[in-house]
């Protein structure tokens, strides 16, 4: 096993634990209004705040892995979401609730642009995109699993409970992380020459980290295009991870045993339609250049979302609706990936700086959605699926706008590097 592998095994866990955090208020959301009073519309800040603050310190978090590495920036960030995801078992009102998810989402922020990061300097770009799709694959296995272990966790201790439990994940992870890993392949003894080789440049880095030249990225045409995707993009996936379990039970009538025999299918969906995103992309652009080997999978994944999320809204019926919102997720899925390779792509050495600001721009599109989902189901008169209509205009724009996108072009442009010759778009 290359030792590149065993890095990306660590992401894989860590993006496992992200989402269990994450997911977890979503479980927990329906127990959580009734026992606090909170409204659809008030429920929507709840998980709305997260994404603001998390879109708030994207950039300043993925920049600061640039400079000065992922290894203490990874450690510090999961230390910090870790606490507060403990802290939202102990609030005792709104207010208070509002305040921990605001913090947590700035403590959690970074995380995956430090991740891409890391991958950045341990992985050839002939292997970025696999190695992403493994990672965000990662991220709807633990979506999956949510459901089977906060549920019964709620069922016998009350939902403060599984707060508590899933805090000291992140700890454990965080300790065995800044012990192990190492910036570069480089420091790492037991990565053998052969392996440095295959890695290329950024193997030797020795170290160095670099801030983003700002001013000449902002020029760049084909930055605000990845980032207004990235935002549309949002719109709908973010539902997911905010609002998928109340619009089960409130939307279409789901109970405890039904949450948990069918709400893992669109992890599960997401997660296999991640990886094959991955390897796909980095076939197709080896066979057809980065350019369309990158832009022929977003828009694909895209296309399919946005339809199987309006077919969601013509269904009532309880399975057809999960497995509809399923193919949905693995549609935005199938395309993940290669937008976080894209990123890696286009900002090469300021891959966190990059990916930070596409995130940022991301997930101000997350708390649009999540406000406006609670707003538009009052206004409609308790109706859950009003809100899917905009999440799925949005997804359709994301798909559309891969054509505006040139994964070739680099935001500061540099020597070209050894062995990426034949990823160049004819």
């Amino acid at each position: 096993m290359r030792y590149r592998h065993r890095v990306l095994g660590m992401l894989f866990l860590l993006s496992i634990v992200t989402y269990v955090d994450r997911v977890c208020i979503s479980v927990a959301g329906p127990r959580m209004q009734q026992d606090l009073g909170i409204s659809p519309e008030r429920w929507g800040w709840v998980v709305g705040v997260f994404a603001l603050a998390y879109a708030a310190f994207e950039i300043p978090t993925g920049s600061m892995g640039d400079r000065t590495g992922p290894r203490r920036v990874l450690t510090r960030i999961v230390v910090w979401w870790s606490a507060f995801t403990s802290l939202t078992g102990a609030v005792s009102n709104y207010v208070v609730l509002l305040i921990v998810r605001f913090l947590f989402g700035a403590g959690e922020a970074g995380a995956y642009p430090n991740s891409s990061a890391t991958i950045s300097r341990w992985f050839p770009a002939v292997e970025r995109a696999r190695a992403s799709g493994v990672v965000w694959m990662a991220s709807r296995v633990g979506g999956a699993i949510s459901p089977f272990l906060v549920i019964p966790i709620q069922q016998q201790f009350g939902w403060r409970a599984s707060f508590f439990v899933f805090g000291i994940l992140g700890v454990i992870w965080s300790i065995v992380w800044y012990i192990w890993f190492r910036d570069n392949p480089s420091e790492k003894a037991a990565v053998t020459q052969a392996e440095l080789a295959e890695i290329g440049p950024s193997a030797s880095a020795g170290g160095a980290h670099h801030g983003l030249p700002w001013g000449q990225a902002l020029r760049s045409a084909n930055l605000w295009w990845i980032m207004l995707m990235y935002h549309t993009y949002c719109w709908g996936s973010f539902f997911y991870l905010s609002w998928l379990h109340t619009f089960l039970v409130k939307g279409r009538g789901f109970d405890d045993k039904e949450i948990q025999s069918l709400s893992w299918l669109p992890f599960a969906f997401g997660g296999t339609a991640n990886l094959l995103g991955g390897f796909a992309s980095d076939f197709l652009c080896k066979r057809f250049g980065l350019r369309w080997g990158r832009r022929s999978c977003g828009f694909i994944g895209l296309a399919v979302s946005a339809v199987f999320i309006t077919a969601t809204i013509f269904t009532t019926n309880k399975v057809a609706s999960v497995v509809f919102l399923a193919i949905g997720y693995a549609g935005s899925d199938f395309m993940l990936p290669v937008a976080w390779a894209v990123c890696l792509d286009v900002g090469r050495k300021y891959a966190g700086a990059v990916t930070g600001a596409m995130n940022t721009a991301g997930q101000i599109g997350s708390f649009l959605t999540s406000v406006t989902f609670g707003y538009l189901v009052a206004a409609f008169g308790n109706n859950y699926n009003a809100p899917l209509v905009p999440m799925a205009v949005m997804t359709a724009i994301s798909a559309l706008l891969w054509f505006k996108i040139d994964p070739t072009i680099q935001l500061i442009p540099e020597e070209e590097k050894p062995g990426q010759r034949h990823l160049k778009a004819a």
